[in-house]
């Protein structure tokens, strides 16, 4: 008998597992490849598509031991399947409810109810909104989060960025591919990304930079026609002609359904020490979804491999009726 089967179980529990973890990004891959090693039984339960943003990433050059650089969609597929080599099972589902029941963890998902002693939250963010007229009106009809997704509905055209950071420099970058000209607009007069991203952005002669300037509105007939921006140094407002804008101001971390739950920042991200515990026994947190200084690739594949160590250790802790 499995010592898992020796706690008390729940009624209407559709399946048990040691270890769930939710996001199938890197750091959940991660987690899930050293809780396989481990040999508990581990589900990862992703609502979109395996490997998050970085499977939408053109390509990626700053992950150790790919010089030549490599895809994110070829770097997450191969997590993917060597988490699922050690044993980890991927679930596509939406988290709908989660809630605690003494040592259980239970997840209720669009695809059934599952509970275990251990939870890894690893569910990313997503982007930041302007909060503009405009904005939401135009979504997807000439604003978008995401160059790579949509970026070759602007060939030949004038797109604009918004933002002065990794993601909007990069992409900014990336869109030279198909537009004629990019602008990217930022409310400071420096940039916040790594240097090297910024040389790219700089000697590339599609780039035009607007600097210490905010937008103030999205505006168009049946698809984007102009930004409304607003001068930061004369508050002159402006009106810029354009077909697409492309908005890159930050991340909001996916922590609703825990907010009740766990310790989070002032900004929702969960709250945890080094070795990834949050503020409740059994649950860890790992990747973007955690307040912390960097988050990069590299640091969620470091937060999930401590993430599925931690998680084991508590296991052998239950199986060993130690106390937790």
């Amino acid at each position: 008998m499995d010592f898992i089967s020796l706690i008390k179980p729940m009624d209407k529990i559709e399946e048990e597992q040691e270890v769930i973890i939710l996001g199938g990004g890197p750091a959940g891959l991660t987690a899930g490849i050293y809780a396989g090693r481990n040999l508990w039984k581990t589900l990862i339960i992703e609502k979109a598509i395996v490997g998050g943003n970085t499977a939408l990433t053109e390509k990626i050059d700053n992950y150790p031991g790919f010089p030549e650089g490599i895809t994110g969609e070829e770097l997450v597929k191969r997590m993917e399947i060597q988490a699922k080599k050690f044993g980890s099972k991927i679930l596509e589902a939406d988290v709908l409810n989660f809630r605690i029941d003494g040592i259980w963890k239970i997840i209720e998902t669009s695809n059934g109810i599952y509970r275990a002693p251990t939870l890894i939250i690893a569910t990313g963010t997503r982007p930041r909104k302007l909060e503009v007229p405009g904005e939401e009106e135009f979504t997807g009809k000439g604003v978008s989060y995401c160059a790579v997704c949509d970026g070759a509905f602007f060939t030949g055209k004038r797109v604009a960025v918004i933002g002065g950071g990794d993601s909007a420099v990069e992409e900014a970058v990336y869109l030279t591919r198909f537009s004629e000209e990019v602008i990217l607009i930022h409310r400071r007069d420096t940039l916040r990304a790594e240097k090297i991203t910024q040389q790219k952005a700089f000697s590339n002669p599609k780039i035009k930079f607007l600097w210490s300037h905010i937008v103030k509105a999205i505006e168009g007939d049946k698809k984007v026609e102009r930004l409304i921006l607003q001068d930061l140094k004369t508050n002159e407002i402006k009106q810029l002609p354009i077909d697409g804008v492309f908005i890159y101001v930050g991340l909001i971390p996916n922590t609703e359904i825990f907010k009740d739950i766990l310790n989070l920042d002032k900004d929702g991200f969960i709250i945890t020490n080094e070795k990834m515990h949050t503020s409740v026994p059994g649950i860890y947190a790992a990747g973007d979804v955690r307040g912390k200084v960097l988050r990069q690739i590299v640091t969620a594949v470091a937060d999930g491999a401590i993430a599925g160590i931690e998680a084991s250790k508590f296991l052998e802790d239950i199986k060993y009726n130690k106390e937790v």
